[in-house]
């Protein structure tokens, strides 16, 4: 007869049958990257594998079986960390009449409490990565419709060349460029800066472009299309008057040699005329949203043929190359130095100059900027249309 198996081997062969019941429990566990779906699949391993009575899971609360009420007296715990050691969540269970846990019970438990730790950090990873994929998709859809907003095509004004450039820092920023026509040929301009970056400072922006839109067809006046605009802001909520916005505003009659500019808390404009030194447009009160009794008034200008006109946003002054900024200066003189009469090719030479100066530095700001330059005098602009 054959001899009985020794104790030894019945050791063995019950740690075999652990190890596949846990090899089995792990396979179980990983199948799915839910965490919905891993919690509930680990407490009904645990019932049913143990034959318990009842399992829980602290964070979300789940529950399978029946377990006692809380504090859960009797129970046993075993805490699932992340591999920095954080506690994801606590797995709880209960013995039949609150009964020890024998050693291949417990032995099971803390190891099933490592796989199914893992389990659940990646169930929370892939969370986060289909939260952070929409949060992505709106940002692109945000992205475009913001970049939508920005002028497509340039107004064809006889006499003039104008042109604007947008780049935002981030998906979406806070800068706004705007030409709006009148009917009577004149057009209104602006570039306008929320304070900060981002999302945030992106909604903003929208809301004021609105704003500066319904206020133009409006036909207001340029300094009272500024000082409405300013008291919206100032009786909108606390949070969005944290975004003041500073803008520079233009109008643009080209029956006229001059030109009408309001400034509002923000970069002074670049002026420069032939034979004569750069003008600098300043501020003429504080920017918007952050006095509501602000008082803005018109600065007019003449502006002969051969002359330029420069507004921008200080993310092209902010550009760094190291510790070194750019800075107003230098971009006055960059200005100074484009005497194209191509607005857009004097756009092109700036954002030129600011890459070779900043090198690999990367973009710390909304960068946007309004170019006008004036061709033709005006004489000649009324023989073309004789003609």
């Amino acid at each position: 007869m054959p001899s009985a198996p020794s104790v030894d081997t019945l050791d063995l062969q019950q740690e075999i049958v652990r190890l596949q019941a846990l090899l089995e429990t792990s396979r179980q566990v990983h199948s799915t990257i839910r965490l919905d779906e891993v919690l509930p699949t680990i407490l009904r391993i645990v019932v049913r594998e143990l034959e318990l009575p009842g399992a829980l899971n602290t964070e979300p609360r789940m529950t399978h079986g029946d377990m006692p009420p809380e504090p859960w007296p009797g129970c046993f715990r075993f805490p699932l960390h992340d591999k920095d050691g954080n506690r994801l969540t606590e797995l709880i269970v209960a013995t039949p009449d609150g009964r020890p846990l024998t050693l291949y019970e417990e032995d099971f438990l803390e190891r099933l409490a490592l796989q199914a730790a893992v389990a659940v950090e990646n169930a929370r990873y892939y969370e986060r990565s289909v939260a952070w994929a929409r949060v992505e998709q709106d940002l692109h859809a945000a992205r475009a419709i913001q970049r939508s907003l920005v002028p497509q095509e340039m107004p064809q004004i006889a006499g003039y060349s104008v042109a604007v450039r947008y780049s935002a820092c981030y998906e979406v920023g806070g800068d706004c460029v705007d030409i709006v026509a009148l009917p009577d040929g004149s057009h209104v301009m602006a570039v306008a800066d929320v304070a900060g970056k981002g999302l945030a400072s992106a909604i903003v922006g929208t809301a004021f472009r609105s704003a500066f839109r319904a206020g133009v067809g409006a036909g207001l006046p340029l300094p009272e299309l500024v000082s409405r605009l300013n008291h919206q802001h100032c009786a909108e909520s606390h949070e969005t008057r944290k975004r003041y916005v500073t803008g520079i505003f233009l109008k643009l009659d080209p029956r006229l040699p001059r030109l009408e500019i309001v400034n509002a808390g923000h970069n002074p404009g670049f002026l420069v005329r032939p034979g004569r030194d750069t003008h600098e447009l300043t501020a003429s009160a504080t920017p918007i949203g952050i006095l509501p009794v602000a008082q803005y008034s018109s600065e007019f200008v003449d502006f002969p043929p051969g002359s330029r006109l420069l507004f921008y946003t200080d993310g092209l002054t902010e550009v760094f190359c190291g510790d070194e900024e750019f800075g107003a200066d230098r971009l006055r003189a960059s200005f100074q130095q484009c005497n194209s009469l191509e607005s857009a090719a004097i756009l092109d030479t700036l954002w030129q100059e600011l890459r070779r100066f900043s090198s690999t530095e990367s973009q710390e700001d909304d960068m946007t900027a309004l170019a006008l330059v004036r061709t033709t005098p005006a004489d000649e602009r009324l023989m073309g249309d004789r003609a």
